[in-house]
């Protein structure tokens, strides 16, 4: 599904296509982390962009566009020169706090796990 998709043409009461998805892309549940993590209030773009080295500015402006759609973080542009935007959580997100600590535990404690099966599987394929 496209970012762009408000919803799944042929599945549209999916939640998994049309809410899972987009939530649990490359970038989202990471932004939604560093976010939550901050212990600030709102963080600036930049601040966020600077704890994602390895994202483009413009993925991390998509990122966060779908994240405000969706409803999961709120954008406040302050009248300022130069001009200063920051970024929050919803009470929506906070209320995902505890699945998303969950799933992140889950992945902390079977990383390793996960990791040996895939060289594993590399090691069979070659």
């Amino acid at each position: 599904m496209k970012r762009s998709t408000i919803q799944d043409a042929m599945f549209p009461s999916c939640p998994v296509r049309n809410i899972i998805a987009r939530l649990c892309d490359k970038w989202a549940l990471l932004a939604i982390y560093i976010l939550d993590r901050s212990g600030k209030e709102s963080m600036r773009f930049m601040e966020l962009k600077q704890q994602m080295p390895d994202i483009s500015q413009r993925m991390l402006t998509m990122t966060l566009r779908t994240l405000e759609e969706d409803g999961y973080v709120t954008r406040t542009i302050f009248s300022e020169i130069p001009p200063r935007v920051e970024y929050a959580l919803t009470e929506r997100t906070k209320s995902l706090k505890p699945v998303l600590d969950s799933l992140l535990q889950w992945s902390v404690d079977n990383m390793d796990d996960i990791m040996s099966d895939r060289k594993k599987k590399t090691s069979t394929n070659d």
